[in-house]
């Protein structure tokens, strides 16, 4: 593969934007690194995106999302020929600092398929900068022509919800007997999916968990979109196509109603701020730690000789130059 030293901006993004798997490769792993060349690279594509629809998945871990999406892959690959992307965020080896689950095994049977591209992503121990990876990684593949793209989370955690915040459609997986997402879905904690899949039809709960989510669902009746829920079983690719023509639905439902340009509207802007907070967020702490006046104030307030308001105002008159006042 092509060092460092081999790609320029020029020639990454037109790697990218001929589909060339090694530039797309790299771009995404100087994207991770936060390389002023990813920036560069991913500066100059951006006019061209906004053709992707971003299908996020999430769902407690082992409900069989990976496979889930190996079967979706396989159905639109032999359908029409769909140019599909999957980026798979994985927690991060203590070691390597990479994903520690590879590139998912059991999507190994796409991987020498020309007309797909896999990558998982670690979280690093940065869930600020994870959802920011996402986007630029998905901005990538964007401008590569990928015409659908997987974004698969390990969990339904903060981080997880800040990944599928920039999906077209998000749809939740569960499995008979994972109660606790129930009881998320319930609590409010999980956003409403637009789509709800039940892997694992035939074991003997999945009915009685499909009753139940659909109950939970019937209290929000303010929704003009009411997720279907679908039971399949991945594995061995039953109810997929139905799954499948759900997820084209909720597309459908969000063109017809111009809902999808204003959610990629709302979902980019929610980005821009949440990246711009954590980057603020580093660069106080940073500014504190190395400045022993901002550092005395921390210890201040540490010590209740001083209240955290009045710090956060003395902190961002210094840090930012942000009056008081305001």
């Amino acid at each position: 593969m092509a060092g460092r030293r081999d790609w320029t901006r020029e020639t990454l993004a037109a790697g990218v934007r001929d589909g060339d798997r090694r530039a797309l490769a790299r771009a995404i792993t100087l994207v991770e690194n936060r390389d002023e060349l990813a920036y560069a690279a991913v500066a100059d594509l951006y006019p061209q995106t906004g053709n992707t629809y971003a299908v996020g998945l999430t769902g407690p871990p082992g409900v069989g999302k990976s496979t889930l999406i190996s079967s979706l892959v396989r159905l639109v690959r032999d359908r029409d020929g769909t140019q599909v992307g999957v980026i798979s965020v994985d927690p991060s080896s203590p070691f390597s600092q990479g994903a520690l689950l590879g590139d998912r095994i059991r999507l190994a049977d796409h991987f020498l398929d020309p007309g797909v591209f896999i990558r998982s992503m670690g979280t690093r121990g940065h869930l600020g900068g994870l959802a920011e990876a996402t986007l630029q990684a998905l901005l990538l593949l964007d401008a590569a022509g990928k015409e659908l793209v997987f974004l698969e989370t390990v969990g339904t955690g903060q981080s997880e919800v800040e990944v599928i915040g920039i999906a077209d459609t998000v749809l939740l997986v569960l499995m008979p007997g994972s109660g606790d997402s129930v009881q998320a879905l319930k609590a409010g904690i999980m956003e409403i999916p637009d789509v709800i899949a039940i892997n694992k039809m035939d074991h003997p709960a999945a009915k009685t968990m499909l009753t139940e989510v659909r109950s939970i669902l019937r209290l929000d009746r303010d929704r003009d979109w009411q997720p279907p829920i679908v039971l399949t079983d991945a594995t061995r690719g039953e109810n997929v196509s139905e799954l499948w023509q759900k997820l084209l639905d909720h597309r459908a439902y969000l063109e017809e109603s111009g809902q999808l340009d204003e959610r990629r509207r709302r979902n980019l802007a929610g980005e821009v701020f949440s990246v711009a907070s954590a980057r603020a967020k580093q660069h106080i702490e940073h500014a504190v730690t190395d400045d022993p006046e901002l550092r005395r104030v921390l210890d201040a307030v540490q010590s209740r000789e001083l209240d955290p308001l009045t710090a956060v105002r003395e902190i961002l008159e210094k840090v930012f130059k942000i009056d008081r006042s305001a």
